[in-house]
């Protein structure tokens, strides 16, 4: 029967270049239509009589009065919401008639929901138990938003309870998305509001609240709950921070420069669970013989990413409801969940880094060839006996890359310094000054490159003894502090000891190498500038010589010309040999003729009236 999907489809479908009204009217039409096919429609001009309720054996024959039910209970929704959107603007909350109607709607599809729900419950309606089960989660999803316009939380909190452990059981079975996105978007939202309003603690987590409130009582559907999800409803006291079956364990501390706050908030300690989930399956990627490719490394940041994100959301959103109520800034809670959001952010913004420093290649992409392969084909060509040489425009092309990545790098550690808390950090300070110079170093070492591969030595060289000042200076902090991560450790802004050892040791030789490409270049030039253009040959005598130093356009050749010696005897290329008797030499003897021998001639076919064919 797939209620779920019958009412989201339908909701999706009008909401997506609609509104409320919009799916208001389509519900209108398709409950016309249905009416027809089931042939209890009221004709034009004639009085309306009410129809019987259909039974279940109806439902079993003709699914139709299944969803002539849902649409009936959808146009009651999709009328209140109608109205909701309207005053959505305005200054004041909603009261009076108009709050009156859209309880009456809510109440209305609520009790067409739960007369499907009494009906699909009779065996003879060949209901499976999934179906009845998506019925009364339907229902419950109802009645709960009737009960939050009427703001009685406590049995709102209980119909959205139901609603949610219905469809997490059923998530359990049924793939798709379909549950997630109810869960997401409607029921849970609903329930932290509930909860809050009925004074229940923050610190629980949806799930937990949802498992406290469920009807237990009710032992049919609890019974039809444990088939789906036994360890569903069955939790111990100690599986209350965990966000869902098989969760790992939430912390319930986090610490920022050696100082501990207590996490009080359950949907911060749930996306911090995930980010340390994340991380433990990033670091076996990266030591997996899979993962070869910059590309391919940088995507597995992606998760946790993702979960870092969803932390700095949640400890945004949980400051933000607290100064809705209009808790102080000196407040100690609203001051824990700043460490806490300081905390989380850094970390966040560290793993970006990261990511870009996987991208840039092997030592943070100081060598040149370093990650210049994005798929297996091309890695495979660079492990060949014959490595293709690339073009400079190639490698100007790739040192842009990573000088973009630079860029984004140095933005993140700025973004850092405006995190609550650090400006007052000498120590954190210091340290994002080094790591900010360390990677200053190598943009600075990309862009001299670039100079040096069009011809431009002395900026290549200001460029690269600037890069060697500012990776000095960050050597010289790092080497101070002395601890340093792991090589097996997934890369973050931390710079490892090794990385900047092997920058220092690489620019001293740069520096020493575009010094002697300069001193080259001025040796030329003093060449070229002390020998006069009079004395030098012209260009059309020297043309088995390269022009190293450019080509004068005034020395090409000499005009006029001038009377100059020339070779007595010619090169030996006389054709005429053969044809000249030279004396001391012998006639070449001459061949006679060959002798032709005749041939009677035979005669000619010809055509009618003397035309040869």
């Amino acid at each position: 029967m797939d209620v779920t999907n019958f009412v989201v489809s339908a909701r999706n479908q009008a909401l997506l270049y609609g509104d409320y009204n919009t799916y208001h009217k389509q519900l209108v039409k398709k409950l016309h239509n249905c009416r027809k096919r089931l042939n209890i429609v009221t004709k034009n001009r004639a009085k309306f009589s009410k129809k019987e309720p259909f039974t279940a054996e109806q439902v079993a024959e003709n699914h139709e009065f299944l969803h002539h039910q849902l649409l009936t209970a959808e146009r009651a929704w999709a009328h209140a919401m109608r109205f909701k959107a309207i005053h959505s603007t305005d200054t004041e909350r909603i009261t009076g008639r108009t709050r009156s109607h859209i309880i009456s709607r809510l109440d209305k599809g609520a009790r067409a929901a739960e007369y499907l729900v009494n009906i699909l419950s009779d065996s003879s309606s060949g209901a499976s138990d999934v179906d009845i089960l998506e019925a009364r989660a339907y229902a419950s999803m109802l009645r709960g938003a009737a009960q939050f316009e009427k703001q009685s939380w406590e049995p709102c909190l209980r119909s959205y309870a139901t609603a949610r452990i219905i469809y997490t059981a059923l998530a359990t079975n049924i793939k798709g998305d379909v549950f997630k996105d109810l869960l997401s978007e409607t029921i849970d939202p609903s329930i932290r509001f509930a909860a809050y309003q009925s004074k229940v603690p923050r610190t629980l987590a949806i799930p937990t609240i949802a498992r406290r409130a469920f009807p237990t009582s009710d032992s049919s559907l609890v019974g039809q709950i444990n088939k789906l999800a036994p360890d569903l409803l069955n939790k111990s006291g100690s599986d209350a921070q965990k966000g869902q079956v098989g969760a790992p364990n939430a912390p319930q501390t986090i610490t920022w420069r050696s100082r501990e706050v207590k996490i009080e908030d359950a949907a911060i300690a749930l996306a911090l669970a995930s980010t340390d989930t994340a991380t433990a399956r990033l670091a076996q990627k990266l030591a997996s013989s899979d993962v070869i490719l910059p590309r391919e490394m940088a995507a597995a940041y992606d998760e946790v990413l993702i979960a870092s994100q969803d932390a700095a959301d949640a400890t945004k959103r949980a400051i933000d409801e607290l100064r809705e109520e209009g808790v102080s800034q000196n407040d100690a809670r609203i001051q824990s969940l700043q460490i806490t959001r300081t905390a989380v952010n850094y970390q966040m913004i560290s793993w970006r880094i990261g990511r870009n420093r996987v991208l840039s290649g092997e030592h943070d992409g100081a060598l040149l060839d370093s990650a210049p392969t994005t798929t297996r084909k091309s890695k495979k060509d660079a492990t060949s006996k014959k490595p293709k040489i690339e073009p400079p425009g190639r490698k100007i092309s790739r040192l842009k890359d990573k000088v973009v990545l630079y860029d984004s790098t140095l933005q993140s550690i700025e973004s850092i310094k405006e995190l609550p808390g650090v400006a007052a950090d000498e120590g954190l300070l210091e340290e994002l000054n080094a790591t900010a110079k360390y990677f200053h170093a190598l943009k600075s070492l990309c862009i001299a490159r670039s100079h040096s591969l069009t011809d431009q030595s002395l900026n290549a060289l200001a460029l690269t003894k600037h890069a060697f000042d500012e990776c000095q200076t960050s050597t010289a902090f790092f080497s101070k502090r002395g601890a340093s991560p792991s090589q097996d450790a997934p890369r973050n802004i931390e710079i490892r000891q090794g990385d900047i050892q092997f920058l220092h040791t690489l620019l001293r030789g740069e520096l020493q190498r575009c010094r002697a490409i300069v001193e080259i270049d001025n040796l030329r030039q003093k060449t070229t500038n002390t020998t006069p253009s009079a004395a030098r040959a012209p260009l059309v005598q020297r043309l088995f010589e390269y022009p190293a130093e450019g080509v004068d356009l005034e020395r090409l050749v000499d005009y006029p010309p001038k009377v100059e010696p020339i070779p007595v005897k010619p090169l030996f290329f006389d054709v005429a040999w053969n044809y000249i008797a030279y004396p001391g030499r012998a006639p070449a003897a001459t061949p006679e003729p060959e002798q032709e021998t005749s041939q009677p001639a035979q005669p000619q076919k010809r055509g009618w009236f003397g035309f040869g064919r």
